[in-house]
């Protein structure tokens, strides 16, 4: 069942910024002299916006809070991004005196003529996220060793790839055996596993962390919204649900706040994450069908018009109350279509810029994680198991039969065995139902599954 939506309260000004900060503190059980101590487990664009925001926000408490972000050593700038960010440097007079200041500007030349090496650890140091070179962010501090950067966090915030959570917080957990209690953890990540036996249903990153690092669910939130990252920092407002346990997610919501980023707190916290995940398989639709119809806006309409009618179906599969969703789902689809990474891969695609073979890691974007997540919804909804009713046959079908898109998509990213431009097939299929029908059918029925979030 949807939970409440409230909206934290916060205090203005430098004194207010340290009173929330003091008040986690406490509650977090932090002594005078004893540093409050975030961290932020990978570095891809939001991870490195949220760091960055903190820093900004709370750096300056250096006796009170320390705030760092892990990420891989030992990957290379190459030479083509190193000399765009010398342009970028050298655009911007604040973060060209910030890095002569910091005796740090050199680097940046030397490596602009291809003299000197660049890692993307080093760079982040300095407030460049190999992911969004065009936005710098503050000089962050960067630790490489997972052991180090996690041991005595108080906070962890899993900045990772849906795709690389489980692995990472496997590995995390053995530094955390000995530890009294355990961490707070804010997951950023967006993306779902699907497991198929016994029962098919959904498993969550924060599902996932759970089981790996043996933190209580009650320890573990997420945060998402209709967020860019580099738009963010730039202090374009934003607003952003934390979903969780009561005891954190107020607390967390009133520290996170700033008065360009609004932050919302609610207590369904695993429905949220599968949204966040589910807009991205169709934002990559959504960025093909730009592409090939050369931005039609009529064509556009027509695939956000299908698309939307079938998330609403799912969302019915999914909970008692999908009308709660809809608008934060609605809000999160329409700025991933604008502007997000997912839009802009099915952009490249169709444009024949990008191939399936390339992998769903792209440079300067990071991973793309709706790619995994056609497959996992697809394969997950495909179950007998799950069947409904069809509308107009007279007899049970799998909930995917009546998702025409997200069987195109799958067929297109997962089994590769329908060019792109077919997309444009989905919207045109004279077969197809009105959209209007589907979710008039999703609201007469009882389609609810609760088994596919692992509910009783």
């Amino acid at each position: 069942m949807v939970g409440s939506v409230h909206v934290n309260g916060s205090a203005n000004g430098a004194n207010g910024t340290e009173e929330r900060l003091d008040e986690l503190r406490r509650l977090l059980g932090k002594s005078e002299g004893d540093l409050l101590k975030i961290v932020s487990i990978g570095a891809g664009a939001w991870g490195s916006v949220f760091a960055a925001l903190l820093q900004d926000a709370y750096g300056h408490f250096r006796e009170k809070v320390q705030i760092r972000v892990w990420r891989r050593p030992g990957r290379a700038v190459d030479r083509s991004t190193a000399e765009h960010i010398f342009d970028v440097i050298n655009s911007r007079e604040d973060v060209l005196r910030r890095l002569i200041r910091r005796c740090a500007y050199l680097k940046y030349v030397e490596a602009r003529l291809g003299d000197r090496t660049l890692y993307a650890d080093e760079i982040l140091r300095d407030g460049f996220c190999l992911n969004m070179v065009d936005t710098p962010l503050c000089p962050l501090k960067v630790v490489t060793n997972l052991q180090e950067a996690v041991w005595d966090a108080d906070i962890v915030v899993n900045g990772l790839p849906s795709t690389e959570t489980r692995e990472v917080f496997e590995e995390l957990s053995n530094y955390w055996k000995e530890r009294i209690s355990v961490p707070v953890i804010i997951s950023l990540a967006k993306g779902i596993e699907a497991s198929l036996d016994p029962i098919p249903r959904i498993i969550t990153p924060t599902q996932m962390i759970s089981s790996a690092a043996g933190v209580p669910t009650e320890n573990i939130l997420y945060l998402g919204g209709p967020n860019i990252a580099s738009e963010i920092y730039n202090k374009e407002y934003a607003n952003a649900r934390i979903c969780g346990s009561n005891k954190w997610r107020k607390p967390l919501a009133k520290f996170l706040r700033q008065p360009h980023f609004i932050v919302w707190d609610n207590s369904d916290l695993v429905t949220h994450e599968v949204m966040g995940g589910l807009k991205n398989v169709y934002a990559i639709g959504a960025g093909m069908v730009a592409a090939l119809t050369n931005e039609s806006a009529t064509s556009k309409s027509v695939y956000f018009a299908h698309c939307t009618s079938e998330m609403i179906f799912i969302t019915h599969l999914l909970t008692e109350q999908p009308e709660k969703l809809a608008g934060p789902l609605l809000a999160d689809t329409y700025v991933t279509l604008l502007k997000g990474r997912n839009a802009w891969y099915g952009q490249m695609l169709a444009k024949g810029e990008l191939r399936l073979d390339m992998g769903d890691s792209i440079k300067g974007k990071g991973m793309i994680q709706g790619i995994s997540a056609v497959g996992a919804f697809f394969e997950l909804l495909s179950q007998p198991s799950l069947s409904v009713q069809h509308p107009e046959e007279n007899k049970q079908v799998a909930p995917a039969e009546l998702c025409p898109i997200l069987k195109r998509l799958y067929r297109i990213l997962i089994k590769r065995e329908l060019p792109v431009r077919d997309i444009l097939q989905a919207l045109r299929d004279e077969t197809m139902n009105d959209p209007r029908e589907r979710i008039e059918m999703a609201q007469s029925h009882a389609f609810y599954r609760p088994s596919l979030l692992g509910k009783p």
